[in-house]
Protein backbone atom coordinates (compact mmCIF):
# COMPACT_ATOMS: atom_id res chain seq x y z
CA UNK A 1 0.00 0.00 0.00
CA UNK A 2 1.04 3.60 -1.09
CA UNK A 3 2.26 6.08 1.80
CA UNK A 4 1.06 9.42 1.65
CA UNK A 5 2.50 12.47 2.73
CA UNK A 6 1.10 15.71 2.72
CA UNK A 7 3.10 19.16 2.40
CA UNK A 8 3.18 22.69 1.08
CA UNK A 9 6.59 22.19 -0.33
CA UNK A 10 7.83 19.20 -1.61
CA UNK A 11 11.87 19.90 -2.90
CA UNK A 12 12.86 17.17 -5.82
CA UNK A 13 17.01 16.79 -5.14
CA UNK A 14 18.77 17.40 -1.90
CA UNK A 15 21.99 18.89 -3.44
CA UNK A 16 23.03 22.27 -2.64
CA UNK A 17 19.99 23.98 -3.83
CA UNK A 18 17.45 21.72 -3.00
CA UNK A 19 18.44 21.27 0.88
CA UNK A 20 19.04 25.15 0.99
CA UNK A 21 15.76 25.89 -0.23
CA UNK A 22 13.87 23.07 2.04
CA UNK A 23 15.45 24.63 4.66
CA UNK A 24 14.66 28.33 3.84
CA UNK A 25 11.12 27.15 2.91
CA UNK A 26 11.10 25.43 6.75
CA UNK A 27 12.45 29.01 8.33
CA UNK A 28 9.66 30.57 6.74
CA UNK A 29 7.36 28.35 8.28
CA UNK A 30 6.14 25.91 5.66
CA UNK A 31 5.84 22.40 6.07
CA UNK A 32 8.56 20.43 3.42
CA UNK A 33 9.71 16.97 2.49
CA UNK A 34 12.86 16.58 0.63
CA UNK A 35 13.03 13.87 -1.66
CA UNK A 36 16.67 12.71 -2.46
CA UNK A 37 18.13 9.30 -3.95
CA UNK A 38 20.81 9.22 -2.61
CA UNK A 39 20.87 7.71 1.18
CA UNK A 40 22.62 11.38 2.63
CA UNK A 41 21.81 14.75 1.42
CA UNK A 42 24.17 16.96 -0.21
CA UNK A 43 23.96 16.07 -3.90
CA UNK A 44 26.79 15.56 -6.23
CA UNK A 45 28.59 18.48 -4.47
CA UNK A 46 29.39 17.34 -1.06
CA UNK A 47 29.38 13.55 -2.08
CA UNK A 48 31.32 13.01 -5.25
CA UNK A 49 31.99 16.60 -6.22
CA UNK A 50 33.02 20.70 -4.94
CA UNK A 51 34.29 18.52 -1.43
CA UNK A 52 36.12 15.36 -2.20
CA UNK A 53 37.83 16.92 -5.35
CA UNK A 54 38.82 20.52 -2.99
CA UNK A 55 39.95 17.93 -0.15
CA UNK A 56 41.94 16.41 -2.64
CA UNK A 57 43.32 19.55 -4.05
CA UNK A 58 44.17 20.40 -0.65
CA UNK A 59 46.41 17.06 -0.23
CA UNK A 60 48.33 18.11 -3.77
CA UNK A 61 48.95 21.45 -2.43
CA UNK A 62 50.96 20.30 0.64
CA UNK A 63 53.25 18.40 -2.34
CA UNK A 64 53.37 21.66 -3.99
CA UNK A 65 53.98 23.71 -1.00
CA UNK A 66 57.09 20.78 0.32
CA UNK A 67 58.86 21.93 -3.11
CA UNK A 68 58.29 24.92 -2.51
CA UNK A 69 60.02 24.61 0.98
CA UNK A 70 63.22 23.33 -0.99
CA UNK A 71 63.95 26.86 -3.07
CA UNK A 72 63.64 28.71 0.60
CA UNK A 73 66.16 26.49 2.20
CA UNK A 74 64.04 24.18 3.83
CA UNK A 75 63.89 21.02 2.25
CA UNK A 76 61.62 18.15 2.65
CA UNK A 77 62.40 14.65 1.78
CA UNK A 78 59.89 13.15 -0.92
CA UNK A 79 56.13 12.51 0.17
CA UNK A 80 55.47 8.92 1.14
CA UNK A 81 51.32 8.82 -0.31
CA UNK A 82 49.39 6.26 1.31
CA UNK A 83 46.42 6.46 -0.98
CA UNK A 84 44.19 4.11 1.51
CA UNK A 85 44.60 6.97 3.87
CA UNK A 86 43.87 9.75 1.66
CA UNK A 87 40.71 8.38 0.33
CA UNK A 88 39.73 7.44 3.68
CA UNK A 89 40.62 11.64 4.62
CA UNK A 90 38.35 12.46 2.19
CA UNK A 91 35.33 10.40 3.10
CA UNK A 92 35.41 11.50 6.62
CA UNK A 93 35.02 14.96 5.31
CA UNK A 94 32.07 13.87 3.24
CA UNK A 95 30.80 12.33 5.87
CA UNK A 96 31.46 15.39 8.61
CA UNK A 97 29.65 17.73 6.21
CA UNK A 98 26.62 15.01 5.38
CA UNK A 99 26.19 14.60 8.84
CA UNK A 100 25.68 18.35 9.34
CA UNK A 101 23.46 18.84 6.32
CA UNK A 102 21.02 16.17 8.27
CA UNK A 103 20.88 17.37 11.41
CA UNK A 104 19.73 20.54 10.19
CA UNK A 105 17.29 18.92 8.20
CA UNK A 106 15.69 17.06 11.16
CA UNK A 107 16.18 20.22 13.74
CA UNK A 108 13.99 21.66 11.23
CA UNK A 109 11.72 19.11 10.92
CA UNK A 110 11.83 18.67 7.11
CA UNK A 111 10.85 15.41 6.24
CA UNK A 112 12.95 12.87 4.28
CA UNK A 113 11.92 10.33 1.54
CA UNK A 114 15.07 8.31 0.09
CA UNK A 115 13.88 7.41 -3.43
CA UNK A 116 13.19 8.41 -7.55
CA UNK A 117 10.89 10.87 -7.42
CA UNK A 118 8.50 11.19 -10.42
CA UNK A 119 5.77 13.29 -11.59
CA UNK A 120 2.20 12.03 -11.81
CA UNK A 121 0.19 15.24 -11.31
CA UNK A 122 0.20 18.64 -10.89
CA UNK A 123 0.26 18.21 -7.29
CA UNK A 124 1.40 14.65 -6.74
CA UNK A 125 5.02 12.96 -6.62
CA UNK A 126 5.55 9.44 -6.58
CA UNK A 127 8.67 8.41 -4.74
CA UNK A 128 10.62 4.75 -5.76
CA UNK A 129 12.41 3.14 -3.30
CA UNK A 130 12.36 0.85 -0.64
CA UNK A 131 9.06 1.12 -0.40
CA UNK A 132 6.27 3.63 -2.75
CA UNK A 133 5.42 6.56 -1.03
CA UNK A 134 3.07 9.37 -2.67
CA UNK A 135 3.56 13.33 -1.88
CA UNK A 136 0.55 15.57 -2.26
CA UNK A 137 2.21 19.24 -2.46
CA UNK A 138 0.91 22.82 -2.59
CA UNK A 139 4.17 23.51 -4.34
CA UNK A 140 7.41 21.54 -5.66
CA UNK A 141 10.66 23.02 -5.94
CA UNK A 142 12.74 20.98 -8.65
CA UNK A 143 16.38 20.65 -8.26
CA UNK A 144 17.82 17.34 -9.67
CA UNK A 145 21.27 18.43 -10.87
CA UNK A 146 23.16 17.38 -13.30
CA UNK A 147 25.42 14.72 -14.79
CA UNK A 148 28.81 13.62 -17.00
CA UNK A 149 28.42 13.64 -20.46
CA UNK A 150 29.65 10.17 -21.86
CA UNK A 151 31.57 10.14 -24.93
CA UNK A 152 30.19 7.56 -27.64
CA UNK A 153 33.69 6.34 -28.57
CA UNK A 154 34.41 5.63 -25.17
CA UNK A 155 34.62 1.99 -24.52
CA UNK A 156 33.07 0.77 -21.43
CA UNK A 157 36.05 -0.20 -19.02
CA UNK A 158 36.50 0.84 -15.49
CA UNK A 159 39.60 2.47 -16.79
CA UNK A 160 37.38 5.10 -18.59
CA UNK A 161 35.93 7.55 -16.25
CA UNK A 162 34.08 10.20 -14.96
CA UNK A 163 34.82 12.46 -11.92
CA UNK A 164 32.76 10.80 -9.68
CA UNK A 165 35.06 7.66 -10.67
CA UNK A 166 38.67 9.96 -10.92
CA UNK A 167 37.33 11.26 -7.57
CA UNK A 168 36.77 7.93 -5.52
CA UNK A 169 40.76 7.81 -6.04
CA UNK A 170 40.26 3.65 -7.96
CA UNK A 171 44.27 3.48 -8.46
CA UNK A 172 47.47 5.95 -9.09
CA UNK A 173 47.13 5.75 -13.12
CA UNK A 174 51.25 6.05 -14.75
CA UNK A 175 49.65 7.61 -17.33
CA UNK A 176 46.69 9.41 -17.56
CA UNK A 177 44.62 11.30 -20.50
CA UNK A 178 42.27 13.98 -19.60
CA UNK A 179 39.61 14.70 -21.95
CA UNK A 180 38.10 18.30 -21.56
CA UNK A 181 40.73 21.26 -20.47
CA UNK A 182 37.94 23.02 -18.59
CA UNK A 183 37.94 23.34 -14.51
CA UNK A 184 36.98 20.01 -13.64
CA UNK A 185 39.86 18.64 -16.32
CA UNK A 186 42.43 20.84 -14.33
CA UNK A 187 41.64 20.77 -11.21
CA UNK A 188 41.72 16.29 -11.37
CA UNK A 189 45.30 16.59 -13.79
CA UNK A 190 46.46 18.95 -10.12
CA UNK A 191 45.64 15.87 -7.97
CA UNK A 192 46.60 13.25 -10.32
CA UNK A 193 49.92 15.13 -11.17
CA UNK A 194 50.78 15.25 -7.23
CA UNK A 195 50.07 11.92 -6.61
CA UNK A 196 52.36 10.78 -9.21
CA UNK A 197 50.63 10.21 -12.58
CA UNK A 198 52.19 11.73 -15.85
CA UNK A 199 49.45 13.97 -16.95
CA UNK A 200 48.26 14.34 -21.36
CA UNK A 201 45.29 17.34 -21.46
CA UNK A 202 43.51 17.64 -24.73
CA UNK A 203 41.07 20.61 -25.49
CA UNK A 204 39.23 20.88 -28.52
CA UNK A 205 39.07 24.88 -28.28
CA UNK A 206 42.45 26.75 -28.61
CA UNK A 207 43.05 27.63 -24.47
CA UNK A 208 42.37 25.30 -21.31
CA UNK A 209 39.65 26.96 -19.59
CA UNK A 210 37.99 28.69 -22.57
CA UNK A 211 35.53 30.66 -20.78
CA UNK A 212 38.15 32.45 -18.98
CA UNK A 213 40.45 35.16 -20.64
CA UNK A 214 43.65 34.30 -22.46
CA UNK A 215 45.76 36.51 -20.44
CA UNK A 216 44.50 35.11 -16.98
CA UNK A 217 44.76 32.14 -17.66
CA UNK A 218 48.65 32.40 -19.25
CA UNK A 219 50.24 31.90 -15.51
CA UNK A 220 48.56 28.47 -14.49
CA UNK A 221 49.95 27.42 -17.91
CA UNK A 222 53.03 28.44 -17.35
CA UNK A 223 53.22 26.39 -14.04
CA UNK A 224 51.77 23.62 -15.46
CA UNK A 225 53.41 23.33 -19.36
CA UNK A 226 56.10 21.58 -18.22
CA UNK A 227 54.95 19.06 -16.32
CA UNK A 228 51.63 18.25 -18.84
CA UNK A 229 51.48 17.93 -22.23
CA UNK A 230 49.07 20.06 -22.98
CA UNK A 231 47.06 19.74 -26.26
CA UNK A 232 45.55 22.46 -27.36
CA UNK A 233 42.92 22.38 -30.50
CA UNK A 234 42.73 18.93 -30.57
CA UNK A 235 40.19 16.12 -30.38
CA UNK A 236 40.30 12.16 -29.29
CA UNK A 237 38.88 10.32 -32.52
CA UNK A 238 38.68 6.74 -30.92
CA UNK A 239 39.21 4.77 -28.16
CA UNK A 240 39.91 1.10 -27.53
CA UNK A 241 40.47 -0.81 -24.45
CA UNK A 242 43.07 -3.34 -24.51
CA UNK A 243 45.62 -5.15 -21.86
CA UNK A 244 47.68 -2.58 -21.38
CA UNK A 245 45.83 0.14 -21.76
CA UNK A 246 43.22 2.29 -23.27
CA UNK A 247 44.56 2.54 -27.17
CA UNK A 248 43.62 6.52 -27.85
CA UNK A 249 44.09 8.13 -31.40
CA UNK A 250 44.04 12.10 -31.97
CA UNK A 251 42.75 14.89 -34.23
CA UNK A 252 44.38 18.07 -34.54
CA UNK A 253 47.22 20.18 -36.20
CA UNK A 254 49.48 18.90 -33.57
CA UNK A 255 48.14 15.74 -32.99
CA UNK A 256 50.42 13.21 -31.63
CA UNK A 257 50.39 9.57 -32.74
CA UNK A 258 47.91 7.07 -31.37
CA UNK A 259 49.23 6.53 -27.49
CA UNK A 260 48.49 4.04 -24.71
CA UNK A 261 47.28 5.15 -21.06
CA UNK A 262 46.57 3.87 -17.92
CA UNK A 263 43.50 5.75 -17.35
CA UNK A 264 41.17 8.22 -19.49
CA UNK A 265 38.96 11.17 -17.66
CA UNK A 266 36.16 12.56 -19.88
CA UNK A 267 35.44 16.01 -18.71
CA UNK A 268 34.01 17.39 -21.42
CA UNK A 269 30.89 18.52 -19.84
CA UNK A 270 28.03 17.98 -18.17
CA UNK A 271 23.85 17.84 -18.66
CA UNK A 272 20.92 18.98 -16.72
CA UNK A 273 18.68 15.92 -14.95
CA UNK A 274 15.50 16.84 -16.72
CA UNK A 275 14.50 13.85 -18.09
CA UNK A 276 12.59 10.52 -16.25
CA UNK A 277 11.30 12.61 -13.67
CA UNK A 278 7.58 13.23 -15.25
CA UNK A 279 7.81 17.25 -15.96
CA UNK A 280 6.01 16.22 -19.68
CA UNK A 281 3.27 14.53 -17.23
CA UNK A 282 2.45 18.23 -15.96
CA UNK A 283 3.06 20.54 -18.71
CA UNK A 284 6.68 21.92 -17.85
CA UNK A 285 8.60 23.53 -20.63
CA UNK A 286 11.96 22.57 -21.57
CA UNK A 287 14.44 23.65 -24.07
CA UNK A 288 16.41 21.67 -26.68
CA UNK A 289 18.79 21.90 -24.51
CA UNK A 290 17.20 19.81 -21.56
CA UNK A 291 16.91 23.12 -19.42
CA UNK A 292 13.92 24.12 -17.68
CA UNK A 293 12.07 27.61 -18.23
CA UNK A 294 11.63 29.75 -15.45
CA UNK A 295 10.96 33.08 -14.77
CA UNK A 296 13.09 35.54 -12.41
CA UNK A 297 10.90 34.00 -9.42
CA UNK A 298 12.42 30.40 -10.58
CA UNK A 299 8.79 29.44 -11.28
CA UNK A 300 8.35 27.16 -14.70
CA UNK A 301 5.41 27.44 -16.85
CA UNK A 302 3.24 25.65 -13.89
CA UNK A 303 3.55 28.44 -11.30
CA UNK A 304 3.43 26.32 -8.39
CA UNK A 305 6.47 24.35 -10.15
CA UNK A 306 9.64 25.66 -9.28
CA UNK A 307 12.85 24.77 -10.67
CA UNK A 308 16.78 25.89 -9.65
CA UNK A 309 20.13 25.22 -10.07
CA UNK A 310 21.71 22.98 -13.16
CA UNK A 311 18.19 22.01 -14.37
CA UNK A 312 17.80 26.24 -15.45
CA UNK A 313 19.88 28.83 -17.48
CA UNK A 314 23.39 30.12 -16.30
CA UNK A 315 26.63 28.23 -14.70
CA UNK A 316 26.20 25.27 -13.36
CA UNK A 317 27.80 26.07 -9.97
CA UNK A 318 26.45 25.22 -6.27
CA UNK A 319 26.87 28.83 -5.15
CA UNK A 320 24.24 29.82 -8.20
CA UNK A 321 21.50 27.33 -6.64
CA UNK A 322 21.57 27.87 -3.34
CA UNK A 323 20.41 31.69 -4.11
CA UNK A 324 18.19 30.36 -6.57
CA UNK A 325 17.04 27.74 -3.54
CA UNK A 326 16.23 30.77 -1.74
CA UNK A 327 14.61 33.10 -3.80
CA UNK A 328 11.62 29.82 -4.70
CA UNK A 329 10.99 29.74 -1.40
CA UNK A 330 10.66 33.19 -0.57
CA UNK A 331 8.12 33.39 -3.56
CA UNK A 332 6.59 30.23 -2.39
CA UNK A 333 5.92 32.18 1.09
CA UNK A 334 4.59 35.33 0.10
CA UNK A 335 7.66 37.42 -0.49
CA UNK A 336 8.76 39.70 -3.45
CA UNK A 337 11.64 37.78 -4.46
CA UNK A 338 13.50 37.60 -7.36
CA UNK A 339 17.03 36.53 -8.79
CA UNK A 340 19.00 38.63 -10.43
CA UNK A 341 22.78 38.64 -9.19
CA UNK A 342 24.60 41.23 -11.39
CA UNK A 343 27.47 38.23 -11.72
CA UNK A 344 27.83 35.22 -10.83
CA UNK A 345 32.32 34.22 -9.44
CA UNK A 346 33.66 30.96 -11.22
CA UNK A 347 36.68 29.15 -9.65
CA UNK A 348 39.64 26.92 -11.10
CA UNK A 349 40.92 25.69 -7.73
CA UNK A 350 44.22 24.53 -9.49
CA UNK A 351 47.68 26.20 -8.62
CA UNK A 352 47.96 28.85 -9.26
CA UNK A 353 44.01 29.48 -8.42
CA UNK A 354 41.49 30.77 -10.93
CA UNK A 355 38.84 32.99 -10.87
CA UNK A 356 36.74 35.39 -12.47
CA UNK A 357 33.51 37.19 -12.45
CA UNK A 358 31.56 39.55 -14.53
CA UNK A 359 32.59 40.80 -18.07
CA UNK A 360 35.87 38.89 -19.35
CA UNK A 361 37.17 41.18 -21.71
CA UNK A 362 36.50 38.67 -24.84
CA UNK A 363 32.78 39.16 -24.23
CA UNK A 364 33.54 42.76 -23.78
CA UNK A 365 34.83 42.79 -27.30
CA UNK A 366 31.97 40.42 -28.89
CA UNK A 367 29.58 43.18 -26.90
CA UNK A 368 31.00 46.27 -28.25
CA UNK A 369 31.44 47.52 -24.79
CA UNK A 370 34.17 50.17 -24.64
CA UNK A 371 36.43 49.70 -21.66
CA UNK A 372 39.59 50.37 -20.25
CA UNK A 373 41.69 47.20 -18.39
CA UNK A 374 43.88 47.54 -15.37
CA UNK A 375 46.21 44.46 -15.47
CA UNK A 376 48.97 43.90 -12.76
CA UNK A 377 51.58 41.40 -13.00
CA UNK A 378 52.00 39.75 -9.66
CA UNK A 379 55.60 40.51 -9.36
CA UNK A 380 54.64 44.01 -8.12
CA UNK A 381 53.11 42.73 -5.01
CA UNK A 382 55.39 42.45 -2.19
CA UNK A 383 53.07 40.07 -0.48
CA UNK A 384 53.61 37.94 -3.73
CA UNK A 385 56.97 38.38 -3.75
CA UNK A 386 57.21 37.13 0.33
CA UNK A 387 55.10 34.15 -0.30
CA UNK A 388 57.12 32.88 -3.44
CA UNK A 389 53.68 33.38 -5.54
CA UNK A 390 54.60 36.02 -7.95
CA UNK A 391 53.27 34.01 -11.13
CA UNK A 392 50.50 35.48 -10.93
CA UNK A 393 47.96 38.12 -12.22
CA UNK A 394 45.17 40.46 -11.40
CA UNK A 395 42.82 41.99 -14.34
CA UNK A 396 39.79 44.43 -13.68
CA UNK A 397 37.70 45.97 -16.72
CA UNK A 398 35.92 49.02 -16.16
CA UNK A 399 33.46 51.35 -18.48
CA UNK A 400 35.27 54.13 -20.46
CA UNK A 401 32.61 56.77 -19.35
CA UNK A 402 31.58 56.12 -16.30
CA UNK A 403 34.66 53.63 -14.55
CA UNK A 404 32.20 51.40 -13.17
CA UNK A 405 33.66 47.80 -12.84
CA UNK A 406 32.58 45.52 -15.56
CA UNK A 407 34.50 42.37 -14.74
CA UNK A 408 37.41 40.90 -13.18
CA UNK A 409 39.87 38.36 -13.66
CA UNK A 410 42.22 36.49 -11.09
CA UNK A 411 45.25 34.14 -11.23
CA UNK A 412 47.17 33.38 -8.42
CA UNK A 413 47.12 31.95 -4.60
CA UNK A 414 43.74 32.01 -3.30
CA UNK A 415 42.23 33.77 -6.38
CA UNK A 416 39.42 31.95 -5.37
CA UNK A 417 39.18 34.29 -2.33
CA UNK A 418 40.42 37.52 -3.49
CA UNK A 419 37.38 37.46 -6.49
CA UNK A 420 35.04 37.97 -4.13
CA UNK A 421 35.80 41.92 -3.43
CA UNK A 422 35.44 42.68 -7.15
CA UNK A 423 32.17 40.62 -6.78
CA UNK A 424 31.07 42.89 -4.04
CA UNK A 425 32.09 46.00 -6.46
CA UNK A 426 29.89 44.55 -8.77
CA UNK A 427 26.92 44.25 -7.20
CA UNK A 428 26.57 47.61 -5.86
CA UNK A 429 27.66 49.25 -8.79
CA UNK A 430 31.48 50.85 -7.47
CA UNK A 431 33.86 52.16 -10.06
CA UNK A 432 38.03 52.24 -10.36
CA UNK A 433 37.94 55.59 -7.93
CA UNK A 434 35.76 53.53 -5.47
CA UNK A 435 38.52 50.63 -5.33
CA UNK A 436 41.28 52.83 -5.06
CA UNK A 437 40.77 55.04 -2.99
CA UNK A 438 39.42 52.28 -0.28
CA UNK A 439 42.40 51.68 1.74
CA UNK A 440 43.65 48.09 1.42
CA UNK A 441 46.06 46.84 3.67
CA UNK A 442 49.53 45.77 2.94
CA UNK A 443 51.50 43.48 2.04
CA UNK A 444 48.27 41.25 0.83
CA UNK A 445 47.88 39.92 -2.31
CA UNK A 446 44.53 42.10 -2.33
CA UNK A 447 46.37 44.99 -3.07
CA UNK A 448 46.74 43.84 -6.54
CA UNK A 449 43.26 44.01 -7.29
CA UNK A 450 43.43 48.60 -6.03
CA UNK A 451 46.54 48.31 -8.12
CA UNK A 452 44.18 47.59 -11.14
CA UNK A 453 41.65 50.36 -10.62
CA UNK A 454 44.68 52.65 -9.73
CA UNK A 455 46.45 51.69 -13.13
CA UNK A 456 43.04 52.62 -14.33
CA UNK A 457 42.20 55.73 -12.20
CA UNK A 458 45.29 57.21 -12.93
CA UNK A 459 47.21 56.95 -9.71
CA UNK A 460 49.01 54.09 -9.54
CA UNK A 461 52.58 54.06 -7.77
CA UNK A 462 53.70 50.97 -7.38
CA UNK A 463 54.38 50.27 -11.71
CA UNK A 464 54.64 53.04 -14.17
CA UNK A 465 52.19 54.78 -15.47
CA UNK A 466 50.60 54.10 -18.92
CA UNK A 467 52.13 56.09 -21.52
CA UNK A 468 49.50 58.66 -22.79
CA UNK A 469 47.98 58.66 -26.05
Amino acid sequence: MTESINVDVVVLGGGPGGYTAAFRAADLGLSVCIVEKRDTLGGVCVNVGCIPSKTLLHAASLVEHAKHGAQMGIAFSAPNIDIDALRSHKEETITELTKGIANLSKARKVVRVQGEGHFIGEHTLLVKGDSEQQVEFKHAIVATGSHSVKLPIAPEDSRVWDSTDALSLPFIPGKLLIIGGGIIGLEMAQVYSALGSEITIVEAQDQIIPAADKDVVQPLLKATKKTYQMLTKTKVTDMTAQPEGIVVGFEGKKAPERAVFDAVLVAVGRRPNTSGIGLENIGVDINEQGLVEVNDRMQTSVPHIFAIGDIVKGPMLAHKATHEGKVASEVISGMDATFHPVAIPSVAYTSPEVAWVGLTEKEAKLQGIEYTAGKVPWLVSGRAQSVGATNGVTKALFDKESGTLLGAGICGENAGELIHEAAAVLQFGGTAKDIAHTVHAHPTLAETFAFAAELVEGSMTDMLPSRRR
